[in-house]
Formats: C-alpha cells, structure tokens, sequence
C-alpha cells in the first residue's frame, strides 16, 4: 500500500504525463528523510522537469509543505530509465525539499545564440535605444524583401 506522501507526488505526476500507467514512484527512508524516486515513460521526463526545471521545482515546493505537515524531510530523484542497459538506472534530477538546497544553474546558451550576441556587440557604446532602432530598421528591411 502507498503512502500519503507517494499518493501525494503520484496524483500529481500523473495528471502532467502522456501515459500516466507508467508512472511508478519507490519510497525509501534514510539519514537524510524520505527519499521518493520518481520513474515515467522517457517521453514524459521533459513534462515532469518542465523549462529550466520549473514543474520539479513546483513539486519540490509542494513536497516541502507536505514536510512541514507531516514533520519530514523529502527528497525526490527523477530517474530516467531509457538507457542502453535496461537494467541500469541514471539520475535525471534530483530535487530536495531541504531549504539549503542549490538552485538550478542557468542553462549555458547554445552555439548559434552565442554567435548572435557576438554580432550584436559589434557596437559597445550603443545604448540599448539605439540598439532599438538598428534592430527596428534590420526587420524592416527584412519586411520589404519579396520571399
């Protein structure tokens, strides 16, 4: 039988998930408090971790209140379970509903946005008014070009 807190993060996981029967959470407890570690279908990870890890960060934060009720410490661990050993597991995300746990780091931007923001910086003294303008005028340009 699950417990409240697997109920709690299983009700949730689902309503997000394309194919919520393959949603299976495992409850162990250590040192540390209560660890859930979450395993959906591999297509429905990116749902669960949502952009920049919001949705985890939600869950996160809903967890931590339940903690707060329930007087514990939770941690959840998504597990991503498409890899090339089907007995293997790899960690995907782990979040922790602890206080003093690290923020996600902002994603480094790809190579196309790096050679953009290159471009723009042809002109360090520009202000960002006149950087307005350049970009207002480049995408009239643009407009009049018959495609």
């Amino acid at each position: 039988m699950a417990t409240i807190d697997q109920q709690f993060v299983e009700y949730i996981v689902k309503t997000l998930v394309n194919n919520p029967d393959k949603v299976s959470i495992d409850r162990t407890i250590d040192e540390k408090g209560v660890l859930l570690s979450l395993e959906v279908d591999p297509e429905d990870v990116g749902r669960i971790i949502g952009r920049r890890g919001a949705t985890a960060q939600s869950i996160r934060t809903l967890l931590r209140a339940l903690g707060t009720k329930n007087d514990a410490r939770y941690n959840l661990k998504i597990v991503n379970n498409d890899d090339f050993n089907p007995g293997e597991k790899k960690e995907v995300a782990s979040i922790s509903s602890d206080d003093d746990a690290e923020e996600d780091a902002p994603e480094a931007p790809a190579a196309e946005e790096i050679d953009e923001v290159e471009d723009a910086d042809d002109e360090p003294t520009a202000s960002s008014s006149e950087l307005a303008e350049k970009t207002r005028a480049e995408l009239a340009d643009l407009d009049d070009l018959d495609i």
